[in-house]
């Protein structure tokens, strides 16, 4: 499909023709093979041969399914008589690759590039596919350790070519998630791995379940990824957003050198609820009834507000108050038609919904 826009051999000479402006060196298409440092002197020929040929982005292997969407790293299960889904997100299956070169061999299998392409393919599947699917339950899956070791690798090649390209590819997908208009609840339990770039999973939800349970190692952390490189729509992080009024704890949750276990994240104001293990089944039941009962139109509006505090931008203006509030609550059927609920209110009748959202 691109090539019918950009055809091979006029893009490749165009690039060619840049690389020779930029080094003095005239070049064409065929004589790239010809030129070991493709139009840049010998010594800068790793970082220039990168940026020319960059990695081939593989279609996603997925396995559609009655009940949802298998990736590799991302799992869907469509809970459609609840109107509610579980996305589960693996996380690194060891430690990761530590250099450039290594991460650009890994290519498109690269841990970060991999998961997040098929976070963002189920995100745009529950969007199209599913829109009576209100609300989501976030999970991970894996080990802490190797989620950081990732994020360190990361930061420590931030001014690389491709991993650059990488970050900037996780936070569209986390800000896509935060523009979605479906209700995420975030469930931490033993074997989860919210930590650093999957801790913005946590921080993006608009709940968050951890359980309490002394005899379980259940723990949550954050990294340097939590601090900036993945900001949110109004330009901060989502840890800055959490704590807008505070902005001490930011400090203090970035500085931790330890994982936060049940009690300490509660503390910090990181979750939302810490059910104990007695209670943990019926307070998830019950939140998810609770949530899909409701309308998904005032869900919408509420919750895009609330996802987007301090400083206003076009895209905080656009879909968090203007689309998200007056439209959606004011304008829609759900609100102001025959069986909406304005119309309804103070009358013995109640009010039916069209539960559908994108």
């Amino acid at each position: 499909m691109i090539d019918d826009y950009f055809p091979t051999s006029k893009f490749q000479e165009s690039i060619d023709a840049r690389v020779g402006e930029l080094s003095g060196v005239t070049q064409t298409a065929g004589s790239r093979e010809d030129s070991p440092a493709l139009g840049v002197n010998g010594s800068e020929t790793p970082q220039t041969n990168s940026l020319l040929s960059g990695i081939k982005l593989s279609p996603l292997e997925k396995e559609l399914q009655p009940a949802g969407v298998a990736y590799k790293y991302v799992t869907l299960v469509l809970n459609r008589d609840q109107r509610y889904a579980d996305l589960t997100v693996q996380g690194p299956e060891c430690m990761p690759q530590k250099t450039p070169a290594e991460i650009e061999r890994a290519g498109d299998s690269y841990w970060p590039l991999q998961a997040y392409r098929e976070l963002d393919d189920a995100l745009l599947h529950l969007r199209v596919n599913e829109p009576e699917i209100g609300l989501v339950c976030l999970r991970t899956e894996g080990e802490i350790t190797n989620v950081l070791a990732i994020d360190e690798t990361l930061m420590a090649h931030r001014d690389h070519w491709l991993v650059r390209e990488i970050l900037l590819h996780m936070a569209r997908v986390l800000r896509r998630l935060d523009l979605t208009a479906k209700s995420f609840f975030a469930i931490v339990e033993p074997d989860s791995c919210f930590a650093g770039n999957l801790l913005e999973l946590l921080l993006a939800s608009d709940r968050s379940y951890m359980l309490s349970n002394p005899d379980e190692t259940v723990e949550i952390m954050a990294s340097e990824l939590n601090a900036g490189p993945l900001p949110m729509s109004n330009g901060l992080t989502r840890l800055r957003s959490r704590f807008l009024a505070t902005p001490e704890k930011v400090d203090a949750v970035l500085s931790r050198t330890e994982p936060l276990e049940t009690a300490e994240a509660e503390a910090a104001g990181l979750i939302t609820f810490a059910p104990d293990e007695l209670d943990w089944e019926d307070e998830l039941r019950v939140a998810i009834e609770e949530r899909t009962s409701l309308s998904p139109d005032a869900l919408t509006g509420m919750e895009a507000s609330l996802r987007f505090a301090g400083p206003e931008t076009m895209d905080t203006k656009i879909y968090g108050r203007l689309t998200a509030w007056q439209n959606w609550i004011f304008q829609r059927p759900n609100a102001v038609g025959p069986e909406g609920a304005l119309t309804n209110y103070g009358k013995p009748t109640q009010a039916k919904f069209d539960f559908k959202r994108t």
